[in-house]
């Protein structure tokens, strides 16, 4: 399930407490004060047999003398009579539960027996759980306070979810000092049902929300995570603080890809593809939440700081420039203007030091000035307490210099007002102003890159990749011939000639092999390449072959290639007698003088599925440790982002009198590689190292492959499978596939061709252009909850069409419902198109399990709604807006 009745747990007309009780200092205790004082509308019903009333309210025995169903039920009782007490609220009614009782866990007796036991009592009624062993749940906009916190949350807009009771009581508690407030606080606990995905879900289509803090220890689900941290992080700054940075991977790495590729970076790599902003500590959450705390948009990466004192902006200079951020290089005009205002000492330049005498005057004059510059799109101010002026003072400056500007320069200012005493009457005039406000220049600065992040993950997330290049068509028969040659003899590696034989079918250079069964044969194997060699072991118990004495290189004849052979094949027996001596791999020797080693790979997650490795490669891949991960599938922008994350990626730009390397070519190896994932499910695990790059392209010189069981893709790849044919009623064969993000420019040129009552008709809008935001949200098509189907020339024709109509589909989380939109290129309407998308895309909804289809028409869009009436949609009139019809399709299942 996914957000099915949260609505019950979150906006609640009633609430029972399950455990009541009024013992001082006991949950049940703490819960009832913290309910019955929340300042919550709806009936509250203590139950407990024990007592006649709690807090001067009535308490009942049980749940059946509840005088109202509930509907959301606290439990504070022990464990081991939850799940009764959840079969029987669901008998009611009741829909939503929140779990406090702890020992369910894996440290308790019978822990795991009873959180199965909770779940099996849960499900038939489709009441939703959250815990158990959590703190509760609070939603301060309607005085629901079902925690056992110390102190209640104050009223906001930013939505904290936290596996931790501990970490939400010290958010609440660092939150309530500074005046900032929580739309929700959920302590998730140990997400028995109701976990981050399904939270970030109901969240991300809450409009009261701007922004989502989260602090988790671990995953679960993880496509559904991806699917919602990607959706909501489209509409608002999601941060996450991930817990278990550096524990030890449970699964010992056999190849250098699984080396490089921790537990953590597979994480950091997940939520850098979401659009999540990854934070490291507690300190750097507050941060965080102060930021979040406060509406702020900056248009871009550079930084003016103005100070009254030189040494702490030095400090502020020096943490921006640790973190990769940006000074901003002030105009001659704007350092004119501020020489007009500013003693003949101020420092000219970024840090504006404005002297350490500065008043208010001069920090609302020197800050109106600064604000107005074109380079700055942010300013940290700063101020140290001096002797000869008022920090309070200075502080009204600038709050009441702000109200004089527009919005869009009020968003660019944050403030750190340094010391304790002296600082606490300006902190809490900035917190009243709406002002981010903190209590260094090192966190300052890291609220300012947490905007930063955020806009650069939104450009991220609306930018157009380019198109695959031509001609990549993988040679899918023989790759899979060699898997499942290697399946059938139980091979767990691939040896080196079908390692080769299984890159060169997806198009990735190679160099030549043979493989020879005896060292005898070595020589003929190098004689028939006709070029110096290099002769590798083929064992499959010896993994790093190199370490082994198992390769030989530059071996300039045939003769030379045999004595080496005989040389390894001694060496081996003698290091490790037990091994199993398959042959020999008799590989071309290739000389790229400026050519870089690179390592690209694939390991399988246990929780992401395949991921994917870019980095410098070569013998001291593991020692250099430069690589990035990022998860499968990718396309061409997403593998050149991957390669930008590196240190390599600056040499492959060229340096001195080496020429940059082919990055096309790296980048396509890379979606290659994705793309063979994508299609072999049985590869686990997957080195090319080295991968040769330079100007001419890439060659892998040596790979290694291993098979076996792996995790589901996290972010569903590309459904060749759903590619098909179909036949207007004129004869006219049309391909159909799903829209890829690369097809974006084609929707573009499309767009302008299209008559303005047709555009009309699709967006209920008049527009001239696709906005970038609308553009990326059509192309860019989560597969596992949405589909697109585009209708193209098929591909033998040689003919090129942008595209003739698009249907699509967006099913809710619960993947029950879905609403459709069809759009016909106005020169291709009257052929039968719109019927064959909509016949295609209800039978789409239909093998996905969806009960029902729905959409809104324009009611002016007669030919739109006489086609659906036809398909057999009941068609109504909206009772909100004359404007609009709502069609709706039950689907028969079975």
């Amino acid at each position: 399930m996914s957000i099915r009745n949260l609505g019950r747990m979150f906006a609640p007309r009633s609430v029972a407490l399950i455990g009541a009780s009024d013992r001082p200092q006991s949950v049940g205790a703490v819960v009832s004060r913290n309910l019955l004082r929340g300042g919550f509308a709806g009936p509250i019903m203590p139950v407990n047999p024990r007592h006649a009333a709690i807090e001067s309210v009535l308490c009942y025995p049980d749940i059946d003398h509840l005088p109202v169903v509930p509907d959301l039920a606290v439990i504070a009782t022990p464990a081991v009579g939850v799940p009764a007490l959840v079969d029987a609220l669901g008998a009611r009614g009741c829909r939503a539960a929140i779990v406090l009782s702890a020992d369910f866990g894996r440290g308790a007796a019978n822990g795991a027996d009873l959180r199965q036991a909770l779940l099996d009592a849960a499900k038939p009624h489709l009441l939703r759980v959250i815990g158990p062993n959590c703190l509760g749940v609070a939603v301060p906009g309607i005085g629901l306070n079902a925690t056992f916190s110390h102190i209640p949350p104050l009223t906001g807009d930013v939505a904290c979810l936290t596996q931790s009771g501990a970490i939400a009581t010290t958010l609440i508690d660092w939150a309530t000092s500074r005046g900032i407030g929580f739309s929700h606080m959920v302590s998730l606990g140990d997400m028995a049902d109701v976990d981050v995905g399904d939270m970030l879900d109901y969240l991300a289509h809450d409009g009261q929300v701007r922004a989502i803090l989260l602090y988790v220890e671990g995953v679960t689900e993880a496509r559904k995570f991806m699917s919602a941290a990607r959706a909501a992080a489209r509409t608002k700054p999601v941060i996450i603080l991930k817990a278990g940075r550096y524990l030890a991977s449970a699964t010992a790495a056999t190849s250098h890809t699984g080396a490089l590729a921790g537990a953590d970076a597979v994480y950091d790599a997940a939520f850098r593809r979401a659009g999540m902003l990854r934070v490291g500590s507690l300190d750097e959450m507050f941060s965080a939440l102060e930021t979040l705390s406060h509406a702020r948009r900056i248009p871009g990466d550079r930084l003016t700081i103005l100070t009254n004192g030189g040494g702490v902006g030095v400090l502020a200079t020096d943490a921006l420039i640790g973190v990769g951020g940006t000074l901003a290089q002030l105009s001659a005009a704007t350092l004119a203007a501020l020489d007009g205002i500013l003693p003949a000492t101020w420092s000219r330049g970024n840090p504006v030091d404005i002297i350490g005498d500065a008043d208010g005057a001069r920090y609302a004059a020197a800050l109106e000035i600064v604000l107005a510059d074109p380079e700055t799109d942010a300013c940290l101010v700063l101020n140290c307490p001096q002797a000869v002026t008022t920090t309070l003072e200075s502080a009204e400056a600038v709050i009441a210099t702000l109200r004089k500007l527009d919005v869009r320069a009020q968003s660019k200012v944050m403030v750190n007002w340094l010391g304790e005493g002296a600082a606490r009457a300006a902190r809490s005039r900035f917190a009243e102003a709406g002002l981010p406000s903190y209590e260094t220049p090192e966190r300052a600065v890291t609220g300012f890159m947490h905007l930063r992040e955020f806009r650069r993950n939104q450009q991220l997330l609306i930018r157009v990749p380019p198109a695959t290049p031509v001609g990549f068509a993988p040679d899918l028969g023989a790759a899979r011939a060699i898997v499942a040659t290697a399946g059938a003899a139980g091979q767990e590696w691939l040896d080196e000639a079908d390692s080769k034989a299984l890159l060169a079918a997806y198009g990735i250079p190679v160099a030549t092999v043979r493989r020879v069964a005896q060292a005898d044969q070595v020589a003929d194997a190098a004689r028939e390449i006709d070029r110096p060699v290099a002769v590798k072991i083929i064992s499959p118990d010896i993994t790093h072959k190199s370490d082994m004495g198992g390769v030989a290189l530059d071996l300039a004849t045939p003769e030379a290639a045999g004595i080496a052979a005989h040389a390894m094949l001694a060496r081996i027996r003698a290091a490790k007698p037990d091994a199993r001596i398959e042959g020999f791999a008799v590989q071309e020797m290739v000389t790229r003088p400026d050519a870089i080693e690179l390592i690209i790979g694939l390991v399988s997650d246990p929780i992401f599925g395949p991921v994917l490795l870019f980095g410098r490669g070569g013998t001291a891949v593991e020692v250099i440790g430069d690589k990035a991960l990022a998860l499968a599938p990718l396309d061409m922008m997403l593998a050149r982002d991957l390669i930008a994350s590196t240190r390599v990626s600056r040499r492959l730009a060229g340096f001195r009198t080496v020429p940059p390397a082919d990055l096309d070519a790296i980048a396509l190896s890379l979606v290659k590689l994705s793309q063979m994932t994508a299609d072999l499910p049985e590869l686990v695990e997957l080195d090319i190292n080295p991968l040769l790059a330079d100007p001419h392209g890439v060659m892998a010189l040596d790979a290694r492959i291993r098979l076996g069981r792996r995790a589901p893709f996290a972010i569903l790849p590309y459904p060749s499978a759903l590619e098909r044919r179909i036949a207007l009623k004129d004869g006219t064969q049309i391909l159909v596939r799903p829209v890829k993000p690369e097809d974006a420019p084609a929707f573009e040129r499309n767009f302008q061709r299209m008559r303005p009552e047709d555009i009309q008709h699709r967006f209920f809008a008049a527009m001239k252009a696709l906005p970038v935001q609308l553009l990326a949200r059509l192309t860019q098509i989560d597969y596992d909850r949405e589909m697109a189907f585009v209708a193209l020339p098929p591909l033998e024709t040689g003919q090129f069409d942008d595209g003739y109509g698009v249907v699509r589909i967006a099913a809710d989380p619960d993947n029950e419902r879905a609403e459709f939109a069809v759009i016909v290129r106005s020169d291709w309407q009257g052929r039968g198109l719109g019927r064959a998308l909509m016949d295609l895309i209800l039978d789409y909804a239909r093998d996905r399990g969806l009960a029902e289809v729905w959409g809104t028409i324009l009611h002016e869009n007669t030919g739109m709604i006489d086609l659906v009436r036809r398909l057999g949609f009941t068609v109504r009139a909206d009772p909100e807006d004359p404007t609009l019809v709502t069609a709706t399709f039950a689907i028969r299942l079975g």
